[in-house]
């Protein structure tokens, strides 16, 4: 299915948008901290999915995902006054991860909001970069109104997991690495939780490529942006969704992220769980590449037909690859 700050925090004016600039800028600063990941090519996936397919390894990335990229880079632009009162995050796992190691390798201290029921891999490296972990029940409680009070109480400057121009900038050098890469694509596809990787890589990629098709992937539990674009509006889910893709459990989308995403992004396709389950078996077993649920959807979309008209040249990116392998091998039980 496809369905067209105040000093405590560093939450940026609403309405700013990111450019292709801001992306450029973003990964010369970034450069060197993060790892510029590989581009795989598989005549296998090319066959199953129907298009020449270039994958974007993020699940290679530091932390095991994109969003090393979007912290290192909004921590790095903190006043010395700011890294000295030290920083907060809510996550479900990888913004947690991510702030975590980035505040440590910059000099401050992270305190990181996670939902107790966060995969314990995530959980446990998040505090093992040596952040304070401060869990919370995801069902009942609001990670935002925690993050924003622990900033209130404790000085800490507030690093949003997606709305925040420095941290889609950051984001964005994703695709902006992809293009340079492997060349013009004629579509991008690209998981969507909070819209971040999404906004980012489209301001990238839409000003490098003019025509190149945008297109974001969710769960079919959780598709709040899909839902959001048949609307021309954001649309707030009822409830946080249940899906194995924990990391794009966003009941709707970024106050910042939307505006760039609902200009640029030409659709949202909507992947099942079982189809989630197959793009990270056959990425297990074909690709040699582990993926979690949330970095697999995209793939997933190519391997179940959930673009329409797709086109000869075709980007995906693997948005993370954070499982242990109890987890992995009880999704792939089902």
């Amino acid at each position: 299915m496809t369905t067209c700050a105040d000093d405590s925090s560093a939450t940026a004016p609403r309405g700013r948008t990111v450019t292709l600039d801001d992306v450029r800028a973003a990964a010369a600063r970034i450069e060197g901290a993060v790892h510029r990941t590989p581009v795989v090519r598989s005549r296998t996936l090319d066959a199953a999915a129907g298009a020449e397919v270039h994958v974007k390894c993020e699940n290679l990335q530091r932390v095991g995902a994109f969003k090393f990229r979007g912290a290192y880079h909004a921590l790095s632009r903190l006043t010395p006054e700011q890294l000295t009162r030290g920083v907060v995050a809510y996550s479900s796992g990888n913004h947690a991860q991510a702030v975590a190691l980035a505040a440590r390798e910059l000099g401050t201290t992270a305190t990181i909001v996670m939902p107790a029921d966060a995969p314990t891999a995530k959980l446990e490296a998040t505090a093992g970069y040596g952040a304070k972990v401060v869990t919370y029940d995801r069902w009942s409680e609001s990670r935002e109104e925690i993050g924003g009070r622990l900033a209130a109480e404790e000085g800490l400057v507030l690093i949003p997991p997606y709305d925040h121009p420095d941290v889609i900038a950051g984001q964005g050098t994703v695709a902006l690495e992809l293009i340079e890469d492997a060349g013009p694509l004629d579509a991008l596809v690209v998981p969507v939780g909070g819209g971040g990787l999404l906004a980012g890589s489209s301001a990238a990629a839409t000003a490098l490529v003019p025509g190149i098709r945008m297109i974001g992937v969710e769960p079919a539990a959780g598709d709040d942006t899909a839902r959001s674009l048949a609307a021309g509006e954001r649309v707030h889910l009822p409830e946080v969704p249940r899906t194995i893709a924990d990391g794009q459990g966003a009941t709707a989308p970024g106050e910042l992220t939307w505006p760039i995403n609902r200009r640029l992004v030409e659709a949202v396709a909507l992947v099942e769980e079982d189809e989630i389950r197959a793009a990270m078996r056959f990425a297990f077993e074909r690709l040699k590449l582990v993926m979690e649920p949330s970095g697999a959807t995209g793939l997933a979309a190519l391997l179940a037909g959930r673009v329409p008209d797709l086109p000869r040249r075709v980007g995906v990116v693997v948005s993370g690859g954070n499982i242990g392998v109890e987890r992995f091998t009880e999704i792939m039980a089902g």
